[in-house]
């Protein structure tokens, strides 16, 4: 202890100074809280039983083709439309394909398309975000214009003119969804980046005079993963959809792959004649992924709301 009016020893600091909070300090509260998100993801029924449903649709799209009694893209038009029995358990389309051997297949295009598009819109929302959230003036006026106007028009119409530019394919169709959902994800990470920018830490980076790509991406991007990785899950569920629209449409994965959407659009036509298969199971099975995916985004927003 020094004497009052007397400089304090070397190493020694004031009785009820208060002593800045280290970066190892904070690393450790960082584990904690992930440690205690983890705990509260698993002890969510919604978050298990989406991961239920998903995983199962991810075993599906990785062995399928080694576990369907036939080929998926084998047409035998003596076979066609047959309802469903035990030798065709889903029936047959109109070209005599295995309804269930395609479906189980058809996972492959929509989770290789859907999750790279969901992340490639989270990558361009989160670097728009930071930079729209911290520079103000200007840059904020500017980009936040562009990406309102972008937001006012409707995903599919945007998405069917990209893919009528640049012709349908996988990559086109992950570029599309991936550049129509960038806005919608920037907005809510730049909520995040305003709050976050008027903090200590941020100054204390300043007067550091550290630079800005390093506030950006080192100090409050850390600090901005929660709603990002709630928005990543909720866009997977969307790109799901507008990936089977546009596949519907005729503007995605094209024929004879098994995809789902494309499923329905070359089927949909035999449902007044009582051939209600060929369009049914491919509709569930969206809608069971797409129903799994919010499912683990629920559990996921609940344990960073927490």
């Amino acid at each position: 202890m020094s004497v009052p009016g007397q400089p304090a020893p070397a190493g020694a600091t004031e009785v009820g100074a208060a002593t800045p909070p280290t970066a190892g300090a904070r690393g450790d509260d960082a584990r904690v809280a992930t440690r205690e998100r983890l705990a509260l993801l698993w002890r969510s029924k919604s978050f298990i039983a989406g991961s239920i449903i998903v995983g199962f649709w991810v075993l599906c799209a990785i062995f399928g083709e080694l576990v369907v009694p036939e080929d998926p893209l084998a047409s035998n038009p003596i076979n066609d439309l047959l309802a469903p029995s035990a030798d065709h358990w889903f029936g047959t389309d109109k070209l005599g394909r295995d309804v269930f051997s395609r479906v189980i297949t058809g996972a492959r295009d929509i989770l290789i398309v859907a999750p790279l598009a969901a992340v490639l819109a989270t990558v361009l929302g989160t670097a728009l975000g930071l930079v729209t959230g911290y520079f103000r003036g200007a840059v904020d006026d500017v980009l936040s214009r562009i990406i309102e106007a972008l937001l006012a028009l409707p995903v599919i119409i945007m998405g069917l003119l990209v893919t009528v530019a640049l012709g349908p394919s996988k990559t086109t169709l992950i570029l599309t969804i991936g550049i129509l959902f960038a806005p919608i994800i920037s907005r809510t990470v730049r909520a995040a980046v305003l709050t976050e920018r008027e903090l200590e830490y941020v100054a204390a980076a300043r007067l550091r005079n550290e630079r800005t790509p390093y506030i950006l991406f080192g100090e409050i991007l850390p600090n901005v993963t929660g709603p990002i990785i709630v928005e990543f899950t909720v866009r997977l569920g969307y790109a799901i959809f507008v990936a089977a629209g546009l596949s519907f449409l005729g503007f995605g994965i094209q024929p004879p792959a098994p995809d789902w959407g494309l499923q329905v659009a070359e089927s949909y036509g035999v449902i007044s004649g009582g051939f209600w298969w060929p369009v049914l199971f491919p509709s569930l099975a969206i809608a069971s992924l797409v129903i799994g995916v919010n499912l683990i985004a629920d559990g996921v927003a609940s344990a960073f709301e927490r």
